[in-house]
C-alpha cells in the first residue's frame, strides 16, 4: 500500500481513538482500516497501537512516530495546494482554536465574514479556557494570548491586552479604594484561576516587580464567575481588560491600581510552520490579523 495513504489511515484512528471511528472518518470500512494499520507495523516492524476490546492507545513509537507522520501529511497538502498556484481559491477544513470569551466576541464574527467569502471551507471551531496542543488535536491556527514559547509555528502579534485589577463602585465605597499593593491584603479578593493559577499577583511599577501573596475570599475556575462577583460587589478580582470592557464602559466596574500593571500581555495568531501555507490558511490568517488589529480592546 501507498505509504502516506497508512500514515493517513493511522493518524485517522489515532485521532478517532478506534478502528470504527477512523474509519466513518476516512469514509472506509473497518476490515480495511485494520488492515492499512497492520500493514504499517508490519512495514516497520515495530508496534503502533495497544489493542483492546474497548479502545486503542499508542504505544511510545506509536506516539513518535504519529507526531512524525502528520508534520509530513501536512507538508503533502502544502505541497498540493501550492501546485494549484498562489490564487487558488481557499477550500477544505479548517480547524480554529482560541479562548471562550475571546472566540465568542472577536474570532467568531471574523469566521462568518470568511465564509462568507470562501463557500468552499468548512471551520471547525474548538472555543476552550485551555492550551490546546496544535499537532495532536489537529488545528491549523489559534489564536493565543500569552508570551510564546519557541516553537515550529509561525507567530503573528496583532495586539495585546492589560491584566487589570477592578472592584465594583458599592465595593470601592464600603471597603475603600487601594493606594498599593500591599494594601490588598485588606480587601477581598476574588480570583479567575485561568489568568491567576496560584494566589500571587505581580505588579510593576517604575521600573520595579514586586509580588503580593494574597488569600482568596473566592476562586473560581472561569472568567464570566469572576467578574459577576465581582459586580455584585463582593471584592476584588483581576481580568483582562476585553473581558470586562462593557462593564467599565458603563461603570460597573472600576480599575483599582491602574499605576501598578504588569506589562501588556501579546496577542498572537500562530498557524503551522511550512515551505508553503495553503491558501485557506494563509486568506484566514491575512483576514483575521486585519480584524483584530483594527480592534480597540487589543490595541
Amino acid at each position: 500500500m501507498d505509504r502516506l495513504h497508512l500514515m493517513s489511515v493511522y493518524a485517522a484512528v489515532v485521532e478517532a481513538e478506534g478502528f470504527a471511528g477512523g474509519a466513518r472518518k476516512l469514509h472506509m470500512s473497518p476490515p480495511a482500516v485494520t488492515r492499512a494499520v497492520a500493514a504499517l507495523e508490519e512495514r516497520l516492524g515495530v508496534k503502533l497501537l495497544n489493542r483492546t476490546t474497548r479502545y486503542v492507545r499508542m504505544t511510545e513509537a506509536g506516539q513518535k512516530y504519529y507526531e512524525d507522520a502528520k508534520r509530513i501529511i501536512a507538508l503533502a497538502d502544502e505541497a498540493d495546494d501550492a501546485a494549484l498556484g498562489i490564487n487558488a481559491e481557499p477550500r477544505g477544513q479548517l480547524t480554529v482554536t482560541a479562548s471562550v470569551l475571546f472566540g465568542r466576541l472577536f474570532v467568531m464574527p471574523g469566521i462568518v465574514e470568511y465564509l462568507r467569502r470562501y463557500p468552499g471551507v468548512e471551520v471547525n471551531a474548538l472555543f476552550v479556557d485551555r492550551v490546546v496542543n496544535m499537532l495532536e488535536e489537529g488545528v491549523d491556527v489559534a489564536i493565543r494570548i500569552a508570551e510564546l514559547p519557541d516553537s515550529s509555528y509561525r507567530a503573528l502579534r496583532v495586539g495585546s491586552v492589560r491584566r487589570v485589577l477592578c472592584a465594583s463602585p458599592e465595593y470601592l465605597a464600603e471597603h475603600g479604594i487601594p493606594q498599593t499593593p500591599d494594601d490588598l491584603a485588606k480587601h477581598r479578593i476574588i480570583l479567575a484561576r485561568g489568568l491567576n493559577p496560584n494566589n500571587e499577583m505581580r505588579f510593576q511599577h517604575d521600573g520595579q516587580t514586586q509580588t503580593v501573596k494574597l488569600q482568596p475570599l473566592l476562586s473560581v475556575s472561569d472568567n464570566d464567575s469572576a467578574a459577576g462577583a465581582t459586580m455584585a460587589g463582593l471584592g476584588i478580582t483581576r481580568l483582562l481588560n476585553y473581558q470586562i470592557a462593557e462593564s467599565l464602559q458603563t461603570g460597573k466596574l472600576m480599575i483599582v491600581l491602574g499605576e501598578f500593571e504588569s506589562p501588556p500581555v501579546p496577542v498572537h495568531i500562530l498557524h503551522r510552520e511550512g515551505r508553503h501555507s495553503s491558501a485557506k490558511i494563509r486568506s484566514f490568517v491575512d483576514m483575521m490579523a486585519g480584524r483584530l488589529r483594527a480592534e480597540l480592546a487589543l490595541n
